[in-house]
């Protein structure tokens, strides 16, 4: 049977917030924020990664500033679903230039892959190159991204 997480309490979730909105603040303006000793910031946090609540921390990078101004999601449909090949594209397609992200999904398609490219030649290529050649692959639909904003309606979950 799966354990669950322990719950996350007020500092907790105060933490995570305080972290969505400034990942880079130090433990020194985490506890003022949040009103507890920095020794608590230090352990909470700790805690919180170890329990797999905070998986990371990241830039947010503009892609385009790096010479890859398009993106798109493709939607990936597989030829047949046995383990051995919903496993090897699992395995591969997130090690693709260019690509950001990978989501398995359910319905029509089995898999969104989220990809930047420097231009729609590039983008070709990946599809072409990677996509085409996969032997699991049967299907590809690709959508370019005109503009991608962040939500944070997500973060009513910690409150």
């Amino acid at each position: 049977m799966e354990s669950k997480k322990p719950e996350l309490d007020r500092v907790d979730r105060a933490l995570l917030r305080a972290l969505s909105v400034n990942a880079r603040a130090s433990g020194a303006a985490l506890a003022a924020e949040i009103g507890v000793a920095e020794s608590t910031v230090s352990l909470r946090l700790r805690r919180l990664q170890q329990l797999g609540h905070i998986r990371g921390y990241r830039a947010n990078i503009d892609l385009a500033a790096l010479g890859a101004s398009l993106q798109a999601l493709i939607s990936v449909r597989l030829a047949k679903h046995a383990r051995v090949q919903i496993d090897d594209f699992r395995d591969a397609a997130p090690h693709w230039p260019g690509v950001i992200g990978l989501f398995h999904t359910a319905g029509a398609d089995d898999y969104l892959l989220h990809v930047a490219a420097a231009d729609a030649s590039d983008l070709r290529d990946f599809v072409l190159e990677h996509l085409a050649e996969h032997p699991a692959v049967a299907h590809t639909e690709t959508n370019l991204i005109f503009e991608y904003v962040d939500g944070d309606g997500w973060q009513d979950l910690v409150k």
